[in-house]
């Protein structure tokens, strides 16, 4: 196995490369031709939860996926995960690579970093698609008590070692991912069970949970000038609608799709059906000469 590379059954392991940028040695994937799509996952998981859409995407455009700072594959130093910087860092990938995302796809922890980016001007992308976009701080007891648990355990670099050296049954990551919504099939399931083995992946995303604020970026969101479609489960159980809905009330060109039944993982429990609203909303990016901006609802 090339160094650093994930491993042959990893998903879209064919597409896998490593890029060096520093800080970062970043694992990517890059798959298809046309213009340029960035897909920005979630905090905790890897660029592995878009698996089902990518084949799809990829038959329009060229799509390029990126393991987030200290996630799954790519290889990062302790201390740069706060909002701010995880964007700065892959500007300066997109920029070394000569990319040009004309839209980019974030789910969850994804979207933040996906609307700092426009926010930055450091990529020019003409739309945004928001996956049960996770773009408020945690409420009541949890917006104090979950940083500081993250941010402790992060500190502690035992922490990171007895938690992805502790057997980890497909029973409790299924718990996991039913507290957020979604239901996942066996298959899926063991890929969570993978990276929660890793300690290198359970460091960084606790890193990134501890220094993580969105305060920033709530203030900003009126200044968000390009078409943005959010999509949000019905169902999420870490990302409630209320949020959704302030958020897509903020932004001044967003629409808001629920989808009935699904959970947080939308891209991963009803891949037909985000690839259905993803295929309307970036024709445009295929063809200018379809462009309509969404309008609120």
């Amino acid at each position: 196995m090339t160094a650093g590379l994930p491993p042959e059954d990893w998903p879209g392991r064919a597409f896998s490369r490593i890029v060096p940028c520093a800080p970062h040695r970043w694992h990517v994937q890059i798959r298809g031709e046309g213009p340029d799509l960035l897909l920005l996952h979630g905090a905790g998981a890897s660029l592995h939860s878009f698996y089902k859409i990518v084949p799809g995407l990829a038959r329009d455009f060229r799509v390029i996926a990126v393991d987030l700072p200290g996630h799954a594959y790519t290889k990062s130093p302790r201390g740069r995960t706060r909002l701010p910087q995880v964007a700065a860092d892959i500007a300066v990938l997109v920029t070394q690579e000569g990319w040009q995302p004309k839209a980019i796809i974030g789910h969850s922890a994804g979207a933040a970093i996906a609307l700092q980016l426009q926010l930055d001007g450091s990529l020019s992308a003409d739309r945004l698609v928001v996956i049960n976009g996770a773009l408020e701080n945690f409420e009541g007891t949890a917006g104090w008590l979950f940083p500081i648990l993250a941010r402790a355990m992060a500190l502690n670099p035992l922490t990171a070692f007895m938690i992805a050296h502790a057997a980890v049954p497909i029973t409790q990551v299924r718990g996991i991912i039913k507290s957020a919504g979604s239901v996942l099939p066996e298959e899926d399931l063991q890929l969570y069970a993978r990276l929660i083995g890793n300690r290198r992946h359970v460091d960084g995303a606790l890193s990134m949970m501890a220094q993580w604020s969105l305060d920033a970026l709530g203030a900003a969101l009126p200044r968000v000038d390009v078409p943005v479609l959010m999509l949000h489960g019905e169902k999420d159980g870490a990302v409630p609608i209320k949020v959704a809905e302030r958020v897509a009330e903020a932004l001044p060109r967003a629409r808001l799709e629920i989808l009935p039944g699904v959970g947080h993982i939308a891209q991963e429990e009803a891949p037909e059906r985000v690839a259905e609203a993803l295929d309307q909303f970036l024709a445009p990016v295929r063809d200018p000469r379809n462009e309509t901006a969404p309008q609120k609802e």
